[in-house]
């Protein structure tokens, strides 16, 4: 926070009931905390663990990284990891799969072509 020059006034905090698993705890006690940073107007949302503590950590936590991420311009390399791996994932176009298909085919072809002729 202090490499970005952040204060610990520009931060507001909110607590809700958090939904999901978690049992009584979570219906009781409002463990889900919404960080929003007032001058940039970001928001973030965490309920990840069943402690309010530990949520306002992890919150406070993304909330910066975001803020990060904007004020440095490119992509953090979490994004950049997140971005390749849903590009890895993604379904090929069909052009795309015929290209590789052919090349596969022509490439099978050069390899038979070096075989020895099989004796009868």
């Amino acid at each position: 926070m202090q490499d970005l020059s952040l204060r610990e006034s520009d931060f507001k905090e909110t607590f809700i009931r958090s939904g999901g698993a978690g049992g009584q705890n979570v219906n009781k006690v409002s463990t889900c905390v919404v960080a929003r940073h007032v001058p940039s107007g970001m928001e973030v949302r965490c309920q990840r663990e069943r402690s309010q503590a530990l949520n306002r950590f992890l919150a406070r936590r993304l909330l910066v990284d975001r803020i990060e991420s904007v004020r440095r311009g490119a992509l953090s390399e979490k994004q950049q990891m997140f971005e390749k791996i849903r590009r890895q994932k993604r379904k090929r176009s069909k052009r795309a799969k015929e290209k590789m298909l052919a090349n596969k085919k022509c490439r099978s072809a050069k390899k038979d072509s070096r075989k020895k002729p099989a004796d009868y």
